[in-house]
């Protein structure tokens, strides 16, 4: 399984929820029947989704399974996963959101900059925010910066600037 988004808040009584997409095509939503909900993939339950409505702030989206907004609340902060059967082709050099979390970031010179921590959906491009002692830098997901996706070893590329990394202390 792989989570294509994050529940973020009710929306209404009737149990529905608001949906941050982790997904290069929150259309995929609309196709959506059988879902899998929870913190982590172990605890994940199988929801029917009965109705998406993407829009710009977020998914809207109905669970036959959740019938208020107290049952609502109480997803707040879960994932969507989704089955592998469910995952799609993707273009070449396109990653999904679920492939970069969690990747280790090495310089030029093969030193551990850090671990994806997450992946922010910005205008003009993707920013990887990169956790290394507690402390984050963002990595902007454009050819510049991003040398080599490795997925089979879970390594990430990176060719870092002056300024990039935060101060140690």
């Amino acid at each position: 399984m792989f989570a294509v988004g994050r529940i973020v808040k009710p929306f209404g009584i009737r149990g529905e929820v608001i949906v941050r997409p982790i997904t290069n095509s929150p259309e995929r939503f609309n196709k959506l029947k059988r879902v899998f909900i929870g913190r982590d993939e172990q605890n994940a339950v199988s929801m029917t989704m009965t109705a998406a409505n993407v829009r710009e702030q977020g998914v809207r989206v109905s669970l036959d399974e959740v019938k208020g907004r107290n049952e609502a609340e109480g997803l707040v902060g879960s994932l969507i996963f989704v089955s592998d059967q469910e995952r799609g082709v993707l273009p070449p050099e396109t990653y999904l959101v679920d492939d970069v979390v969690g990747m280790i970031v090495v310089d030029q010179s093969e030193r551990v900059v850090g671990k994806v921590k997450e992946v922010l959906h910005m205008p003009a491009n993707d920013v990887y925010v990169v956790e290394r002692n507690g402390r984050e830098m963002m990595i902007p997901a454009v050819k510049e910066f991003i040398k080599k996706y490795d997925l089979n070893q879970k390594k990430l590329h990176v060719h870092l600037i002056e300024g990039m990394e935060p101060d140690e202390d």
